[in-house]
């Protein structure tokens, strides 16, 4: 996975001020914790984040150090996401008050924040009511996420979940067609999307997972003419998004 991009990020270190961060219910992004650091208030910590749902990484005290910037961390930080996150419902609920077919992207595992800020801003553009991403092996709405979405985050509705493939059948049985962008599928210029839809684009490297593949509708595919078989995940979303645009006239 690729490193976590915390320097510019909200940062609360110190095992006194995590706790209550914790405890005031804000939106936590992630625990840090030391290697070897265990014990006292920080199994407390770990225990109330674990009950919380918080992602929790377990980094070297001299990574720390760094994230921290030098701040006497205690072996614990937490770090706060640049956005707030939504709810699958609030992104069904807003398609719903626009009087629109739901349009949600899904990202599998996209580690790489320049790619998931990039996936954003073209969601806007393109009238998109909501983005769907994983808890664990993903990129989070950090501030090189932020940068990289040009203010479209401000826009956007990103819903965090622990189970892409669980919330792929929650989507189903609300009656959104899902599409997974994969090699071998069928042409997408081929398919009407003016219905309501769901696009899966998969992990820069491996692609969409197994089990999120066997749960898609529809496998699609976009014709490639070179000598590479593949294109950057935020490129193929915004062609793939493009393409609902044009096919709902919008």
């Amino acid at each position: 996975m690729t490193d976590i991009d915390i320097k510019n990020s909200n940062i609360i270190c110190g095992r006194n001020s995590v706790l209550e961060a914790v405890r005031s219910g804000r939106e936590i992004d992630r625990l840090l914790v030391a290697h070897g650091v265990s014990g006292g208030s920080v199994s407390v910590i770990i225990a109330k984040c674990s009950a919380k749902g918080i992602l929790i990484k377990e980094v070297s005290p001299q990574k720390l150090d760094y994230y921290c910037m030098g701040a006497n961390h205690q072996g614990v930080a937490v770090m706060f996401a640049s956005q707030e996150y939504s709810t699958v419902k609030d992104i069904l609920e807003y398609a719903e008050t626009k009087g629109e077919k739901p349009f949600i992207i899904i990202c599998d595992e996209i580690e790489d924040p320049h790619n998931l800020g990039a996936i954003i801003r073209s969601a806007e553009a393109c009238g998109v009511h909501g983005i769907i991403i994983p808890k664990r092996r993903s990129a989070s709405l950090n501030a090189t996420v932020a940068k990289s979405a040009s203010g479209a985050l401000e826009y956007m509705r990103v819903a965090r979940v622990t189970n892409i493939s669980n919330t792929i059948d929650e989507l189903k049985e609300k009656g959104v067609w899902v599409f997974g962008a994969d090699m071998n599928g069928t042409d997408y210029t081929k398919l009407d999307f003016n219905i309501p839809c769901a696009i899966v684009i998969g992990n820069e490297g491996k692609g969409i997972g197994t089990l999120v593949a066997k749960k898609c509708d529809e496998i699609i595919s976009l014709p490639m003419c070179g000598k590479i078989n593949s294109l950057n995940a935020s490129v193929a979303a915004g062609v793939l998004m493009y393409e609902v645009v044009r096919k709902r006239n919008i």
